[in-house]
């Protein structure tokens, strides 16, 4: 194989009371990368689209060109990689963005070289490319990312990550509003100290997340999606949130809540039907705020990324 294309998906970290811990992947958007070998033994990135020229073409800087050379020279491999990235997903979303990147890069080049190690030995490496991107090298959009599905991260360290079973009749609803909510900002804002009865309504509502997952039971589920200590705070800095969620909610939502640090906002339905009247309803809401958005309707992507030919 000389050149190989690969699709890795976005994903919603967080799910309301499962701060840092908890995410999953959609089927859409998503990242795509063209690898191609070369007789150059260097990693170049020769092409980025849908960044508006925000992302470095630098492979020390890049995520994909971080996670790459850190894969060749772990295996000791001298191979020239052309890399062309095209971003089909806004930046600073909520929505995974550089994780998508990072997950696209890692898993095509292990399957361009033979796959040389297994999927699970693969998310370090997409690790190191949100390290790139934030500094902080955090699982949990690479992780839904690149297994597919819900995943749970029970520890860093050592690291310890565990797929959790997606109901078949699972649809999320994604609205990516056209407003910037930087993740520093976000991050800042949060308290230092919480509350001993707000730690145990947390636990109690993540506790009761995933055993709605695994029963299967909705209802349970519903109950569960509740964030007693990041979702009042950063919620302040989306315009129009509680009346989005509300919409949502309205519609029959089992839940709602902010995608990784937004602004991009969630639901999660038990049929398409009620995913798609939610999603109209949370645009009608932005857009009575005069904030435009987009939609993404879809099932829990339980695939992770895939390659196109």
């Amino acid at each position: 194989m000389e050149s190989i294309k690969v699709f890795a998906p976005a994903t919603v970290a967080n799910v309301t009371c499962g701060f840092d811990i908890l995410g999953f992947a959609i089927d859409e958007p998503g990242d795509e990368i063209i690898l191609r070998k070369t007789d150059s033994k260097e990693v170049i990135i020769s092409k980025i689209t849908g960044d508006d020229g925000k992302l470095p073409h630098d492979a020390d800087k890049n995520t994909c060109g971080v996670v790459i050379r850190k894969f060749l020279k772990d295996l000791q491999i001298d191979q020239g990689i052309d890399i062309e990235l095209h971003k089909m997903m806004p930046l600073g979303s909520g929505l995974g963005s550089s994780a998508a990147s990072s997950v696209a890069a890692i898993f095509a080049i292990n399957e361009l070289l033979g796959q040389p190690k297994t999927i699970d030995e693969l998310l370090p490496y997409a690790m190191e490319g949100e390290r790139a991107a934030s500094g902080a090298a955090h699982a949990d959009n690479v992780a839904p990312s690149l297994l597919g599905g819900f995943v749970l991260i029970r520890s860093y360290d050592p690291l310890d990550t565990i797929k959790l079973p997606v109901p078949n009749n699972l649809y999320a609803t994604i609205i990516h509003p056209q407003i910037e909510v930087k993740t520093k900002d976000a991050r800042e804002i949060l308290r230092k100290e919480i509350q001993f009865r707000d730690s145990v309504k947390q636990s109690g509502n993540v506790a009761g997340l995933i055993a709605g997952l695994l029963l299967p039971d909705m209802q349970l589920l519903s109950r569960s999606l509740h964030d007693h200590i990041v979702e009042p705070i950063r919620s302040i800095l989306i315009p129009g949130y509680d009346e989005v969620k509300s919409a949502a909610l309205g519609k029959g939502a089992l839940g709602a809540g902010i995608s990784g640090s937004g602004p991009s906002i969630f639901a999660l339905s038990d049929s398409k039907t009620i995913a798609e009247n939610c999603g109209e309803e949370m645009s009608k809401a932005f857009a009575s705020l005069e904030i435009e958005s987009e939609v993404y309707v879809s099932q829990v992507n339980t695939n992770g990324p895939k390659i196109i030919n």
